[in-house]
Parts: C-alpha cells; sequence; structure tokens
C-alpha cells in the first residue's frame, strides 16, 4: 500500500469538514488564546482520525456496491489495492489513536466522539439504505463535531450555532444525493435510499432548507443575546455572505448541475472560497479586531 493509496483510504479531503470544531472557540471569541487554540487544533486531528476510520469501516462494508460504481468502483478497498485485512487494522488504529487524544482532553468530548463513531457504525451498516434518516444522521454528525470542539475548548455552544450547522449539513447532504442520484439514473443497482429521492424532491428539499437557514441566519443576526455577546449590532452585515454563499452552492448544484461532493466543490470553487474567506474576515473584524 503506497501512501497516496493510505490517504485516499482516510479521505484526508474530507477533514475539512472537522474545521466545525473550531466554532464554539471562533464564536466565542477565545480562538485567539494558545492553549484554547492548541486544545481545539489537537481535538480536530483525533477527531479527523476517528471520521477517518469511520470512513474506512465504510468503504470496507460498501467494496462489493463500490465496485459497479464509476468513481467510486476506484476506492482503494473496491480496486483491491488495500486488502479487507489491512483496512481493518487501520480502521482500529485510527479510532485508538483519535480516542486517546480525545480521552486526554475531555471525558465530555469523549462522549460525543463515541456517539459519532456508533452512529455512524449503524449508518455504514444499515441506517444509510433509509432515505432523509440518512441525511438527518450526517448532518447530526456536524452537530456532534461543534459539540466536541466546544468540549475541548471549554466553551458552551449556543443554541443558534447548532440549529444552523444542521441546517447547513442538510442543504449538503441533500445536495451530496441529488449528486448521486443524477450519476445513478438509468441504472438498476444503486445505494437503496436513493429509491426514497427524486430529483423534483431533492431540489425542492434544498430550495426549502436554504430558505429555513437564510431566515434562521436573520434571526441570529437580529437576536438581542447576540448583539450584546458580540458587542455590535453591525452582525447583520454577515448575513451578505451567507445569503451569496447559499446561492452560489445551489447555482453549483441546480443549475451546473455539479455531482461532486460538497467538500470538493468547496476546495475546488473560487467563487465559495472568496465567500467563506469574506464571512470569516467580517467575524475576525467583530470578535477579535474591534473589539
Amino acid at each position: 500500500m503506497t501512501f497516496r493509496q493510505f490517504v485516499y483510504l482516510i479521505r484526508a479531503e474530507h477533514w475539512v469538514k472537522n474545521l466545525f470544531l473550531f466554532l464554539p472557540a471562533f464564536f466565542g471569541a477565545r480562538l485567539s488564546e494558545p492553549l484554547i487554540f492548541e486544545r481545539t487544533f489537537a481535538g480536530f486531528i483525533a477527531f479527523s482520525l476517528i471520521a477517518s476510520s469511520v470512513y474506512v469501516l465504510n468503504d470496507t462494508v460498501d467494496a462489493p456496491h463500490d465496485r459497479q460504481h464509476p468513481d467510486k468502483r476506484k476506492r482503494p478497498v473496491a480496486s483491491g489495492e488495500v486488502s479487507r485485512t489491512q483496512a481493518v487494522i487501520i480502521m482500529g488504529s485510527l479510532l485508538a489513536a483519535g480516542a486517546g487524544v480525545v480521552a486526554w482532553l475531555s471525558p465530555d468530548a469523549l462522549m460525543y466522539c463515541s456517539l459519532y463513531f456508533a452512529i455512524n457504525v449503524a449508518y455504514s451498516l444499515s441506517l444509510k439504505h433509509f432515505a432523509i434518516i440518512d441525511i438527518s444522521l450526517i448532518s447530526m454528525g456536524f452537530i456532534l463535531r461543534v459539540l466536541a470542539g466546544g468540549a475541548v475548548a471549554g466553551v458552551e455552544v449556543s443554541n443558534w450555532l447548532q440549529v444552523l450547522t444542521f441546517l447547513l449539513a442538510l442543504i449538503l447532504g441533500l445536495a451530496k444525493r441529488r449528486g448521486e442520484y443524477i450519476v445513478a439514473m438509468g441504472e438498476t443497482n444503486f445505494r437503496r435510499s436513493l429509491e426514497g429521492y427524486n430529483l423534483p424532491f431533492l431540489d425542492m428539499a434544498m430550495v426549502v432548507c436554504s430558505t429555513v437557514s437564510v431566515v434562521a441566519y436573520l434571526m441570529y443576526c437580529f437576536s438581542p443575546e447576540v448583539i450584546e455577546r458580540i458587542g455590535s449590532n453591525n452582525i447583520f452585515y454577515t448575513a451578505f455572505f451567507v445569503i451569496v454563499g447559499i446561492l452560489r452552492y445551489l447555482q453549483l448544484t441546480l443549475v451546473f448541475n455539479k455531482t461532486e461532493s460538497p467538500t470538493r466543490a468547496l476546495l475546488r470553487d473560487r467563487y465559495l472560497q472568496l465567500i467563506l474567506l469574506g464571512w470569516i474576515a467580517c467575524f475576525v473584524w467583530l470578535l477579535y479586531i474591534k473589539k
């Protein structure tokens, strides 16, 4: 097994999702504290190892089915470049290393990571075959990332952050299913959960979740408690980036029919990257510079 195959197996590019662990400390205006940053970064690495162990498990379970998919058949286990025995050993090593670091950082974080692993095992073995349940569990995984980040940093996670995280994850999950549905159209052997979806439903669900997300974010911006905590009523300026970012993502998905994963879309689309950087810059100004 080469290093390239190992990186592909653990899905290192998907570690970007685990940046959600930084959100509690970032919005709590404490990410600039060296100790908080170090603990959060260690939590990010540990959670990434645990998440990678789940990816290896999923690839091992799905290998026979992935061999029938035009893209997934290139995955190390499905292609035969990595044996099932090697995959199991790697999965166990990643899980043990990640859990050990998290346990050292925070018992509460270990609880959230354990719940994340348990949910994803159930997802990989069975629950991913049920429409709506599958994307709901993916969204719960993002909430657990945020809660784990709050636990390692010792920062309370607000209800607003949990709700907005869930809504954003739903949009990404629906977009991923839409891409998979387009690839599978005309085939008889595809993911069972796709039987519970069709393009009109996925398009409508994405629009509904996007609308609710924008409304929820605006309510967050104008919430008295948020304005008091941040110390500025100019937080609503960040909403412009959120609205444009969601519109851009809908354009990529619904207009250009981008079937790649949401993570890959973020890593490749310059417009989304600029919008995200602008949004982060606004919060850095409000939370760290202006104060």
